[in-house]
């Protein structure tokens, strides 16, 4: 079979599809089928991890690949009749950080499924990515949570806030509905086929314990195109909202960080946060998503009250907490630190992981190995002002590993003496700040 195009017109469409779509919000696409080609897809299975956990039918990379080019076409073949029809995902239930008994679906689809998805994700990221708003970070080129937690903390420092709206979405991934993503969809999208793909990769169901399931609910997470489907459907359900009505009707300023489904938004008067409250549950309750009301809350996050020696709240975001300290001139400042549920649950991993390998391994390579781990830690939680969560991190980890490699049966304890003197010829990783939050002050 002869590609319908070749790979860097594929490319270049897609370009130039963003670059139309960045200078037109408005702009609708016809067709877009023909962007899925032998040799895009065959991009798209080079850039998927061969690594990853098979789907139901238990087909890995490397065997799809063994007869690639025949199998493409056959997809390639059945997508042109409109019969292809995605598998159901396999659910793998993965515990929750800081949330004993709490475990958070992961929809594993063949290996066919993602490379599908994988295509139809880029064509929508070329389409709705250049609309998207500052405000939104979760899943974008460029952007992590860093960028998220930078953003927040400079506007904070930056501006008047008295009230920080701490926002909890109830299941966001699970009550996303086939119907909102499809409406959402045909704000951009006119090629029917195209859409009619994507309902089926969300009513393809999901296969748990033996069992299939189909609902017109959810968007299953582990999916390559369930991030940007979900940032789409967020845009227009509250990024858009917030910014074209809720900032008009305000009588202070407001602002709005979100991660994906996780959001806070900050607000210069009290009184305004209690509008926006319960304007987004009836926002989301609109389009079959909800608050969750028990975590839910309205902080008191003042300065200026803090400074009169009123006590002031804090919360959490991506896995930081948010608080009000002083800066070394005695003035208040937005500060963060690593939050407390997160660090317990860190510390418990390290416990599993030692109590599991502390036996199957030497010395040397246990201690490698750890080390990666904690580097890992610092890499994320290595951040202005949070030095003394990282050291406490690294000191309390250190002392789990202690514990447990003198609880190898066989061998001969190690005292406290002769572990300093091995950790002096291999230092664990060091408090380093990767990202610096601060801005600089020139005011104060």
């Amino acid at each position: 079979m002869e590609p319908t195009e070749p790979q860097y017109s594929t490319t270049t469409k897609l370009a130039r599809i963003a670059w139309l779509s960045e200078r037109d919000h408005l702009k609708k696409y016809d067709a877009l089928m023909h962007l899925f080609n032998k040799e895009s897809l065959t991009a798209c299975f080079h850039e998927l991890d061969g690594k990853k956990a098979v789907g139901y039918d238990k087909v890995s990379k490397d065997e799809y690949g063994e007869k690639l080019d025949e199998n493409l076409e056959v997809l390639l073949e059945k997508m042109k009749k409109m019969a292809y029809r995605p598998g159901p995902v396999r659910e793998v239930l993965i515990p929750k950080e800081g949330k004993a008994g709490s475990f958070r679906p992961l929809g594993i689809g063949n290996f066919e499924d993602k490379l599908v998805q994988k295509m139809t994700a880029k064509v929508l990221e070329s389409i709705f990515e250049p609309t998207f708003l500052d405000c939104s970070y979760g899943f974008r080129p460029g952007l992590g949570c860093h960028d998220a937690i930078r953003g927040l903390n400079s506007y904070l420092y930056a501006n008047k806030v008295e009230t920080v709206i701490d926002v909890d979405l109830a299941n966001f991934f699970g009550t996303i509905g086939s119907g909102l993503v499809d409406l959402a969809l045909k704000q951009r999208i006119n090629d029917k086929c195209f859409l009619r793909y994507i309902q089926r990769m969300l009513k393809a169901g999901v296969l748990s314990q033996g069992e299939l399931t189909i609902s017109d609910e959810g968007v299953p997470q582990g999916s390559p195109a369930s991030p940007v489907l979900s940032n789409i459907v967020a845009h227009y359900v509250i990024d858009l909202w917030f910014e074209n009505t809720v900032k008009k009707h305000c009588r202070g300023k407001v602002a709005m960080f979100r991660y994906c489904d996780d959001l806070v938004i900050c607000c210069q008067h009290n009184s305004d946060a209690v509008r926006i409250h319960k304007g987004l549950g009836n926002r989301l309750t609109r389009f079959g998503l909800k608050l969750n009301e028990e975590k839910t809350r309205m902080v008191s996050f003042s300065r200026e009250k803090q400074s009169r020696g009123l006590k002031q709240e804090s919360f959490d975001f991506l896995s930081f907490t948010f608080f009000l300290g002083k800066s070394t001139k005695g003035f208040v400042i937005p500060k963060l630190k690593t939050s407390r549920k997160r660090l317990i649950s860190k510390l418990k991993k390290v416990t599993s992981w030692m109590r599991t390998n502390r036996s199957r391994h030497r010395l040397p390579d246990l201690w490698k190995s750890f080390c990666a781990k904690v580097r890992g830690h610092v890499a994320y939680y290595g951040v202005s002002f949070n030095q003394r969560s990282v050291s406490s991190f690294i000191r309390a980890a250190t002392l789990i590993f202690f514990k447990w490699l003198n609880k190898r049966g066989g061998r001969k304890p190690m005292n406290w003496d002769k572990f300093n003197q091995f950790m002096k010829r291999n230092p664990p990783p060091k408090v380093i700040t990767h990202h610096k939050l601060y801005i600089l002050q020139t005011s104060k």
